[in-house]
């Protein structure tokens, strides 16, 4: 990507690794998520009902839950307080399908019980959603003048998409957690191993994600400064 620094070895390097991270981590969730797909979950029951169970269970008996287009495409939106799921995890009653569902319970729960860092996210989300959208507009803008502060100024709010990722992690990780603990109640050890593998794949996009945002933002505070 060219910033207005011209390319060089050091930004290559991100795009390379973005690419080589993002392939692995997405190859890797969907073949944990394909392989456990094919094991059938020992409640006998569909994503969305043992997601109704754990959303009951766990405090959070106005969520409602239904179907969403695409693949993995599931969500908890706490606008209208209803689970998205995806009709393979909403119908579909294999170890996978229920591992999802309850990880998106497991948001429902964080909200319910407001969950500090959840809490936090969503309150950066129309701040970052601001941001992501002016702050290369405020870079070109800056060195087109050559206004170093105005450049200074860009990189800052771009450093809101990275704080955005940073915080997005402790919030999955620990709906991934909810929804591993409540399965290894309510579920089998089966259905405890696969959301564990499942889940923990998933993660990894989102370290991977936060990872390329950090090596951004260092890259450009440091092009800021030389040029500075």
């Amino acid at each position: 990507m060219y910033y207005g620094y011209g390319m060089d070895f050091a930004y290559l390097g991100i795009v390379i690794l973005s690419i080589v991270l993002g392939g692995i981590t997405q190859s890797y969730i969907n073949s944990q998520y394909k392989k456990w797909s094919r094991v059938p979950a020992s409640t006998g029951r569909t994503g969305a009902q043992v997601a109704r169970q754990m959303l009951d269970s766990e405090g959070a008996p106005n969520v409602g839950i239904g179907r969403v287009d695409g693949h993995l495409t599931d969500y908890f939106d706490p606008r209208d307080n209803n689970l998205h799921l995806s009709a393979e995890n909403f119908e579909g009653g294999s170890v996978a399908s229920v591992a999802v569902a309850c990880h998106e319970a497991g948001h429902a729960v964080q909200t319910a019980k407001g969950y500090a860092m959840g809490k936090f996210r969503t309150a950066l989300v129309p701040v970052v959603n601001f941001t992501q959208q002016i702050w290369i507009v405020v870079l070109v803008i800056g060195m087109a003048l050559g206004l170093v502060g105005l450049t200074q100024f860009a990189v800052a709010l771009f450093a809101f998409s990275v704080l955005f990722q940073l915080v997005t992690l402790p919030v999955e990780i620990d709906a991934s957690k909810r929804a591993v603990r409540y399965l290894s109640t309510a579920g089998g050890a089966i259905d405890e191993k696969g959301a564990r593998q499942v889940l923990t794949a998933a993660a990894l996009t989102y370290v991977a994600a936060a990872l390329i945002s950090v090596l951004q933002l260092v890259y450009l505070m440091g092009r800021t400064d030389s040029r500075n």
